[in-house]
C-alpha cells in the first residue's frame, strides 16, 4: 500500500487550535402577556361569586319565619256532661305554650289565643296577654280552658256517641301573632298550633293527643 509520501503529499496534522466549532445562538423565548381583559373578567367573576354568596347568606340569616309554637304539656282538670234533652258540658283545660323566636330580630307579640272545638265547632277561647321576645329566644306560657254549662245543640248525636265510646275528641289550636322588628321596619307574621285531644271521660284523663304545626308533626 503507497503511503502519503510516495504521492509527495505532505502529510501535516492539523493543530488543536485550528479546529473548528460550530456555534448554535439560541434567542431567548418571550411569553406573550395575557391580554388585560382576561385577567379583568377573571376579577369580574370572582367579585360576583362572592356578592351573590353574601346574598345569600343574608337572605337565609335575616330572612323573617314564623315564630315556633310547641304544646309542652296539656292537662285535663276536669269533665262532666249533664245529660238531658239539651246536653250540657263542663270542661276544663291547663295547657302551658312554648313560644320561640327562631329568627335573628326581636319579636313583640300581641296576645296568645288558646281555643277549643269539637268536631269541627269552636266551643270557647282564652286569650292571654302579649310579650316581647327576643332574638332566638323562647318564652312557656301557660293558659287555662274553661267551659261551664256550654250546650252542645249542633253534635248532640255524635256526643252521645262519644259518651257511649268513653272517649271524646276535641279540638285545640293555639296561636300567636306580633311584629318582627327588623330594623327600621315591623314585619307581620303569626304561628300556629292544632292538638287533636282524646279525653277518657270514665278517668278523666287525656288518653291520646296528636299535635300538628306547619314543619312537623308531634305525637304523644
Amino acid at each position: 500500500m503507497a503511503s502519503k509520501q510516495e504521492y509527495g503529499i505532505p502529510y501535516t496534522p492539523l493543530p488543536s487550535s485550528q479546529l473548528t466549532h460550530n456555534v448554535i445562538v439560541l434567542t431567548p423565548y418571550r411569553r406573550h402577556p395575557r391580554p388585560s381583559f382576561l385577567r379583568n373578567l377573571r376579577c369580574c367573576l370572582l367579585f360576583t361569586a362572592a356578592i351573590l354568596l353574601l346574598l345569600s347568606a343574608a337572605v337565609y340569616f335575616l330572612y323573617p319565619s314564623d315564630p315556633e309554637i310547641d304544646v309542652s304539656r296539656i292537662k285535663l282538670n276536669h269533665i262532666r256532661v249533664l245529660e238531658s234533652f239539651k246536653p250540657t258540658l263542663d270542661l276544663s283545660f291547663s295547657l302551658t305554650i312554648k313560644v320561640r323566636n327562631r329568627d335573628f330580630f326581636s319579636l313583640d307579640y300581641d296576645s296568645l289565643v288558646v281555643s277549643i272545638g269539637y268536631r269541627g265547632r269552636e266551643l270557647g277561647l282564652v286569650k292571654s296577654r302579649g310579650g316581647h321576645l327576643r332574638a332566638r329566644d323562647s318564652s312557656y306560657i301557660n293558659a287555662t280552658l274553661e267551659l261551664d254549662g256550654l250546650e252542645v245543640v249542633h253534635d248532640v248525636i255524635y256526643l252521645i256517641g262519644d259518651l257511649a265510646k268513653g272517649v271524646i275528641p276535641f279540638d285545640t289550636i293555639a296561636q300567636v301573632k306580633g311584629d318582627l322588628g327588623v330594623l327600621l321596619f315591623q314585619i307581620p307574621i303569626q304561628g300556629k298550633m292544632s292538638c287533636e285531644v282524646f279525653v277518657n271521660v270514665n278517668n278523666q284523663k287525656i288518653s291520646h293527643q296528636d299535635c300538628h304545626r306547619k314543619d312537623k308533626c308531634l305525637q304523644s
